[in-house]
């Protein structure tokens, strides 16, 4: 039975999403892009439309899995601030959902896709391209930040699964 996931790279300004699907061992992408708000727009107004799309996405796709890249900023508090608001909408969204949330670190990613927890980010970008057996590099960094946050998802909550079950 096929194990489908929604990855988030969250941002209000653009983010990136994936819908990744797994068969056994083999990994495919489904849809992927970005949600896009202008930045003339009220915040409450962007994160509503945030919260409009993916509630589209997940009733399109009916993940049992959302995995959203956990965040750690430095000094942009503003940028930090608006990237968590829309981190509480998508772990609402699964919430509401009864979806099972995964929340790698950004190292996890890297680690789960590269196998180096300090890969650069275009090694992660040429890891997914063939994991995924893609035709082309998404245009979006956004977009293929999700793929590989959902691809590791999908090894998350495995690994979760196992060690639940005593295995």
């Amino acid at each position: 039975m096929p194990r489908v996931c929604l990855g988030i790279d969250p941002g209000l300004g653009r983010l990136g999403y994936a819908i990744v699907v797994q068969e056994g061992a083999l990994l495919r992408a489904g849809e992927f892009g970005c949600i896009c708000t202008e930045p003339k727009t009220s915040v409450e107004k962007r994160i509503l439309q945030i919260h409009e799309r993916l509630g589209s996405i997940i009733e399109q796709f009916n993940p049992e899995i959302v995995s959203v890249e956990r965040l750690f900023f430095g000094k942009n508090t503003t940028t930090a601030e608006n990237v968590f608001q829309v981190r509480g909408v998508v772990l609402l969204l699964a919430a509401s959902y009864r979806i099972q949330v995964v929340q790698p670190k950004p190292s996890e990613v890297k680690l789960a896709i590269c196998g180096n927890g300090r890969a650069e980010k275009r090694q992660v970008q040429k890891m997914v391209f063939r994991i995924l057996n893609l035709e082309s590099f998404p245009c979006q960094d956004d977009a293929a930040d999700a793929l590989a946050i959902a691809a590791t998802g999908l090894a998350m909550s495995d690994f979760q699964m196992k060690t639940k079950s005593g295995d």
